[in-house]
């Protein structure tokens, strides 16, 4: 509980420290974490089997959220809200990559991620990666996550930070996304990214 607390002060904190984006004259819908040292990247596997990094997406604007295929609320909202954003975008979402990461390796198998992610918008990728490179990743990326046991063993939930992290298209993070805001700011944000 007191990791959670420290976590929403920090997003909070973060949340008064919103800057401009760079020659736009315009500021930045979401929570500006440009310049910060954690969320540097990750390896992990993509939803056809295939071994990617964050650089495997270099030259467009990269979302990334991490969640679990069976969530009943916040994750299929987010991508929801995601599709909405690509539709905002228009031409410009085939310059944006969005990234679905499993909290949840020992039910979301590739064949799973490959129905789920591109069912919100054919061009979403859903990643996976063993336990120990998911608990890496999630570590790295500031991503707090708890298992709650259900009534069955498979019939658990997972407890897990809701934002998004947006990177530019050199691979650098710059935006953490709040959940549940729509996709207009979102759209507003990625627009001044790829400007």
């Amino acid at each position: 509980m007191k990791k959670i607390l420290a976590v929403l002060c920090m997003a909070l904190a973060l949340g008064a420290c919103q800057k401009q984006a760079p020659g736009s004259g315009l500021a930045f819908k979401n929570t500006d974490l440009t310049g910060l040292s954690y969320a540097q990247g990750f390896s992990l596997n993509d939803h056809t089997g295939k071994p990617v990094t964050l650089e495997s997406y270099k030259g467009k604007a990269v979302v990334i959220f991490f969640g679990y295929t069976q969530c009943p609320d916040v994750c299929p909202t987010t991508m929801a809200e995601m599709a909405g954003v690509m539709k905002e975008l228009g031409p410009l979402a085939d310059q944006v990559q969005v990234l679905f990461i499993t909290l949840d390796p020992a039910r979301d198998t590739k064949e799973l991620l490959a129905q789920y992610a591109p069912t919100f918008d054919p061009r979403f990728i859903g990643l996976y990666g063993t336990p120990e490179q998911t608990a890496q990743v999630a570590k790295e990326f500031k991503v707090i996550y708890n298992k709650v046991e259900g009534k069955t063993p498979d019939s658990y939930t997972i407890d897990h930070t809701a934002g998004s992290y947006v990177f530019d298209k050199n691979g650098k993070i710059r935006l953490f996304l709040r959940h549940g805001q729509g996709p207009a700011p979102i759209a507003h944000d990625l627009k001044l990214l790829l400007s």
